[in-house]
């Protein structure tokens, strides 16, 4: 398989946030280094798990808030939204299973086993509740975390992340099902594949979660019943060009309970979950939009009260 082909394959794939290596702090990113550097993490270690050794760094002060990244990418994705994000927050980014620096070992790469994962990182670094972003592969870690670990997550925005494989256009399906390790040295000189082996702890697992990534992709899921198991509030943000189908994303919120009647003239029938679509944005670049700060803050932040039309327009 030629490069572009495996690029091109990878970047309609669920995992290519990476592809045109954004969020990633390149040589001679003079600003973003100096921002990065200017919230170098107070802690960062390593916690094991089933058989996983996750990395994790933690950043700031405040009310926690857990960052999981797209798949093929790790926590330094979020490197350009991160000094607007961390405001007032304690932000706890990990490297999944496989990716960054967190090694893939022998044990293959499932949203439910991470779920699980991701509640006794959590209990063992002795957080109760926390707020949760996550984004494509990692939005799907986040909801796997608050179906099975409701008790740790008090709110949850997931980014770009559906709850289906029904979710994806056809030929994005037909796309996914083709990756695997026979594109590992096409995919040698792309960013996907250097930002991989800059921190990986073993670069000669990229051919093998190539193949753990596919195997994940090819398998068929509908977690529909468990949607409406969610009791904490939850936001939906998608681009309204991104790689879901408009009908999955409508369909999502209302399992969740929003969009099923009008919210009401006082807003007695509003829904406590969200849904937002981000103008002009895709699959592949909604993670760094500035906007998706704006647009979850105050959602993770319980701000959900808004004025009137006599408070705010003034009533005659």
């Amino acid at each position: 398989m030629s490069r572009s082909t495996a690029t091109a394959v990878l970047a309609g794939a669920l995992i290519a946030g990476t592809a045109m290596g954004v969020g990633l702090v390149q040589p001679g990113n003079t600003a973003k280094e100096a921002a990065v550097a200017a919230m170098a993490p107070s802690k960062t270690g390593r916690v094991e798990i089933a058989g996983v050794s996750y990395y994790y760094e933690v950043r700031g002060e405040g009310e926690p808030l857990l960052l999981l990244h797209g798949g093929l990418g790790s926590l330094d994705m979020f490197a350009p939204i991160l000094p607007a994000l961390w405001k007032g927050r304690q932000i706890i980014a990990v490297d999944l299973h496989g990716h960054g620096r967190t090694p893939l070992g022998s044990r293959s790469i499932n949203l439910i086993d991470i779920g699980n994962d991701l509640g006794a990182l959590l209990k063992q670094l002795g957080y109760g509740k926390v707020d949760v972003l996550g984004y494509s592969f990692g939005g799907g870690a986040a909801f796997r975390l608050a179906v099975q670990h409701p008790e740790a997550v008090r709110r949850v925005a997931l980014v770009s992340a559906g709850y289906s494989d029904d979710a994806f256009y056809p030929e994005l399906r037909a796309q996914q099902v083709q990756v695997g390790a026979a594109m590992a040295e096409a995919m040698k000189a792309t960013p996907m594949y250097t930002s991989y082996v800059a921190v990986a702890p073993h670069p000669e697992e990229f051919p093998n979660l190539l193949d753990q990534m596919g195997n994940l992709m090819r398998t068929r899921y509908d977690w529909s019943a468990d949607v409406a198991t969610l009791k904490m509030p939850v936001m939906l943000v998608f681009g309204d060009s991104d790689m879901y189908r408009p009908e999955h994303v409508v369909k999502f919120y209302q399992l969740l309970g929003g969009g099923l009647k009008d919210a009401g003239w006082m807003r007695e029938n509003i829904s406590q979950n969200r849904l937002a679509i981000i103008p002009n944005r895709t699959h592949y670049d909604v993670f760094f939009a500035p906007e998706l700060v704006t647009t979850v803050l105050p959602f993770l932040n319980g701000e959900t009260q808004v004025g009137s039309w006599a408070e705010v327009v003034g009533g005659k």
